[in-house]
């Protein structure tokens, strides 16, 4: 089942919530998702998700009895991740996915390498202080000077940039090799990246990258 929504997707993963990474989320993405056992997380908030994805290991009893069983869309194989199995059926402008990061950073990893490979729609993981999402190949930022941008290779990747105190012309970017986290923003940005690229930037800044995006 493919969720369709011309409004943005928060999507709730089973893992630990911020204080504030609900609140934000659903200011700039109204609809809600979740994969498997984020659904408990939801429902202790007073959401219903629109959509549940996932093998339903970690879902509660409680929770497939609260949820509309049209919304329940249990997925067995064991090939793909939670996380994938939802972004891969959601078709929105942008998933910002909280829930995903803290508690096993082996999910954190997959989840990272998820985005890596541009399944779905743009996606944003809220995770600590920070915002991240795959870097399109032509992306655009108004931001203060001094403002925190970190860029990391998830393959091998080159770029030009405007607007960092570090540019990246000419480097080529490896996770192996170098990478370009904890760069400086001079004023507004601009970026051209070839190559799996994650662009972390502080969690302030959460909405300008979904409007970039």
């Amino acid at each position: 089942m493919i969720l369709q929504s011309r409004q943005s997707v928060t999507l709730i993963g089973g893992g630990p919530l911020g204080p504030d990474d609900l609140a934000q989320a659903l200011a700039l993405a109204p609809t809600v998702a979740a994969a498997d056992g984020g659904a408990d997380q939801a429902l202790a908030r007073g959401l219903t998700p629109a959509a549940v994805w996932g093998d339903f290991d970690s879902l509660s009893e409680a929770a497939r009895a609260a949820i509309p069983a049209e919304n329940l869309h249990r997925i067995a194989e064991q090939d793909s991740t939670d996380f994938e199995k939802c972004l891969s059926r959601i078709d929105a402008p942008l998933v910002i996915g909280l829930g995903f990061s803290g508690a096993r950073q082996d999910h954190f990893l997959a989840a990272l390498s998820t985005l890596a490979r541009r399944l779905g729609p743009p996606c944003i993981l809220l995770a600590g202080d920070d915002a991240i999402a795959l870097a399109p190949p032509e992306v655009a930022l108004d931001l203060p000077p001094g403002t925190r941008v970190s860029l990391f290779p998830m393959g091998p990747a080159r770029g030009r940039s405007q607007g960092l105190e570090w540019p990246i012309d000419g480097l080529d970017l490896a996770p192996d090799g170098r990478v370009g986290t904890s760069n400086r923003a001079t004023g507004p940005l601009h970026l051209q990246i070839q190559g799996p690229t994650l662009l972390i930037l502080p969690r302030a800044h959460l909405a300008d990258l979904a409007q970039a995006l």
